[in-house]
C-alpha cells in the first residue's frame, strides 16, 4: 500500500507542473526572440500589422489602417483616455549622488497637505542607504524638494513633494517607457509623442494604454464615417502592469489596482449599441478590463469610479465588450491571461507562435491583434 500511495502522490505532482497548478503563470509562456521586441513604434501609427482572430476559427494577416474592414455601422469602440505622465524625477542627494523617483500614481495622491505639498508612492533607483527624513533635491528646478519618508521593498518608498506631483512630473519628468525597451542612445524626444495615444486627455498614466497607440485621427475619422460610434473609460494604467503578480494575488483573484472611471455616457453608448444588435470593441485590456468591473451579474453596467483589482482570467464570462484590439503581450503575464481567456488560451498560443514565425513585432510598440 506504501508505495501506491507515494506512486499516487508522484503522479499527482507531475499533474501540477503539467497543468499549471502549482505555478498558474506557466500555461502562459511562450518562447519569443529577443529581436522581435519593438525597440520603436511603426513609421506611421496604422501601418502596424494586425493579425485578426475572428469568430469561427481560422485567422487573417491584415494592417491596422484596414480596421474599417472589420467594423461595421452599429459598433462602438470603446477607449481608454488616460495620458502617460512624464513621471521619471531625477534628484539628488545631500552628498550629491543621483536618485531617480518614479511616480507610481501620479494623480492619486496617499495625502495633500495644506502647505501644497503631497504624499506619494515611488519606484526608486539608488536610493542606497538614505535614510527616512532626508532631503532630496529634484533637478531641473532650485526650489523644488522632496523628502524620503518611508522606505519599502524592492526598491519601493514614500516620497513628500513639495509641490503636487503632476505639477512637477510636467515641467521637470521624463516619459517613463517600459524596461524591455533598451536602446544605445536611451529614450529620444519623439517618445513623448509616440508612446501616448492620440486621444489622451486625463493625466495620470506611468504607463500606455497600447493597442491604443496604433489608432490614428485619420482612422478614428474614417471609421466614425463608416458609423461606427466611440466612447472612452479612464484607467490609469500603473507600472504594476509590467510586474509578475504575487501567488497570492493570483490565488486572490485581484490585480494590483488602479483608478478607473467609467461616467454615464459610455454607459448609455453600450446600452444603444446593445439595443441595435451592435457589437462593442474594446481598445485594449485596460478598457475591457474597466468595462467587466462596472458590469452587474446579468451584463447590466453601471457608472462609477474607484479602484479596480479585477483579474480577469479563464472562466470568466465577459458581459460587455464583443471584441478586444489589443498587442502582443509579454509571456507570463495577467494581460495574456485576460486574453486567453477570451480566445482561448490554445487558439492564443498557437496565434502567438505564428505571429513569432512571420515576425510579427511584440509588446508596447509592436504590432496587434484583433479579437472578434
Amino acid at each position: 500500500m506504501i508505495p501506491q500511495v507515494e506512486n499516487r502522490a508522484a503522479a499527482q505532482g507531475a499533474e501540477r507542473v503539467l497543468t499549471g497548478r502549482d505555478d498558474p503563470l506557466a500555461a502562459y509562456d511562450y518562447q519569443l526572440p529577443p529581436e522581435l521586441i519593438a525597440q520603436r513604434p511603426a513609421r506611421r501609427r496604422v501601418q502596424a500589422r494586425m493579425m485578426v482572430l475572428p469568430r469561427g476559427g481560422g485567422l487573417a494577416h491584415q494592417k491596422v489602417a484596414w480596421l474599417t474592414r472589420w467594423l461595421e455601422a452599429g459598433d462602438l469602440l470603446v477607449m481608454n483616455d488616460t495620458r502617460v505622465v512624464p513621471a521619471r524625477l531625477k534628484a539628488k542627494k545631500p552628498t550629491g549622488g543621483a536618485v531617480e523617483l518614479l511616480l507610481l500614481q501620479p494623480a492619486q495622491p496617499l495625502e495633500r497637505g495644506d502647505d501644497g505639498s503631497e504624499l506619494h508612492r515611488v519606484l526608486t533607483r539608488n536610493l542606497g542607504s538614505l535614510a527616512p527624513g532626508t532631503p532630496l533635491l529634484l533637478e531641473g528646478e532650485p526650489r523644488a524638494w522632496a523628502e524620503l519618508v518611508e522606505r519599502g521593498e524592492r526598491g519601493r518608498a514614500v516620497v513628500r513633494f513639495g509641490r503636487p506631483a503632476l505639477e512637477l512630473a510636467a515641467q521637470l519628468g521624463q516619459t517613463p517607457l517600459p524596461p524591455y525597451i533598451k536602446r544605445p542612445a536611451g529614450p529620444n524626444p519623439q517618445d513623448a509623442r509616440r508612446y501616448q495615444t492620440v486621444y489622451a486627455a486625463k493625466d495620470g498614466a506611468v504607463a500606455a494604454p497600447t493597442a491604443g497607440l496604433h489608432l490614428s485621427p485619420e482612422l478614428l475619422g474614417a471609421l466614425r464615417r463608416r458609423g461606427v460610434e466611440t466612447a472612452w473609460i479612464t484607467l490609469h494604467v500603473g507600472y504594476g502592469t509590467f510586474a509578475e503578480p504575487s501567488p497570492e494575488d493570483l490565488a486572490a483573484g485581484r490585480l494590483h489596482p488602479e483608478w478607473v472611471e467609467v461616467k454615464d455616457e459610455v454607459v448609455q453608448a453600450i446600452e444603444r449599441t446593445r439595443s441595435r444588435g451592435g457589437r462593442v470593441i474594446a481598445v485594449g485590456t485596460t478598457t475591457m478590463r474597466a468595462l467587466e468591473w462596472r458590469a452587474g451579474g446579468k451584463g447590466g453596467l453601471t457608472p462609477g469610479r474607484g479602484w479596480c483589482d479585477l483579474l480577469i482570467s479563464e472562466g470568466h464570462r465577459f458581459k460587455v465588450a464583443h471584441g478586444l484590439l489589443t498587442n502582443f503581450h509579454l509571456p507570463r503575464t495577467t494581460l495574456l491571461m485576460l486574453v486567453a481567456a477570451l480566445a482561448g488560451r490554445r487558439r492564443v498560443l498557437e496565434a502567438y507562435a505564428e505571429a513569432v514565425k512571420r515576425g510579427y513585432r511584440f509588446y508596447s510598440f509592436g504590432d496587434a491583434m484583433l479579437i472578434i
